[in-house]
């Protein structure tokens, strides 16, 4: 029996029964644009930010994290909170980069309602955060946008 025979079997038996792969549809990332710290007394951080589909059961916040302040010890840091769709909230973990360009990725656990991006500058001494930003972003919000 010919290879090429052999597969075009295989393909019609998986198609039989039902196992073919349909195309994946992509739902486009919406872009939310700018989430920008405080300004401190010599900089700031900056995430431009990329959201899927409230409907996806998760929910994935991506973007670039820009450090924009001048001392050494000041580092730009980027958090969400997820507001789910049962009830209650969780933090993903935070991404921080001393970097003047980083990419970041943050996924929530379930399907969610809201959720809120947070931009911060990150000391590493004190280990702390300060002029911090925080947008809500919801359904509504991105309902009520042009096409």
């Amino acid at each position: 029996m010919r290879k090429t025979h052999v597969i075009s079997v295989l393909a019609l038996v998986a198609a039989a029964a039902g196992l073919t792969a349909a195309p994946a549809q992509a739902a486009a990332d919406i872009h939310w644009g700018p989430v920008q710290s405080k300004a401190g007394h010599s900089g700031y951080a900056k995430a431009d930010v990329w959201i899927t589909d409230f409907t996806r059961e998760t929910f994935v916040v991506r973007g670039k994290l820009y450090d924009r302040d001048r001392h050494a010890g000041h580092c730009a840091q980027v958090r969400a909170r997820f507001h789910y769709a049962g009830g209650g909230y969780g933090w993903s973990r935070p991404r921080t980069t001393c970097a003047p360009k980083a990419s970041f990725r943050l996924s929530s656990d379930g399907a969610i309602k809201r959720v809120d991006v947070r931009v911060c500058l990150y000391d590493k001494a004190t280990r702390k955060t300060f002029t911090c930003h925080a947008d809500a972003i919801k359904p509504s919000i991105i309902a009520n946008w042009p096409q």
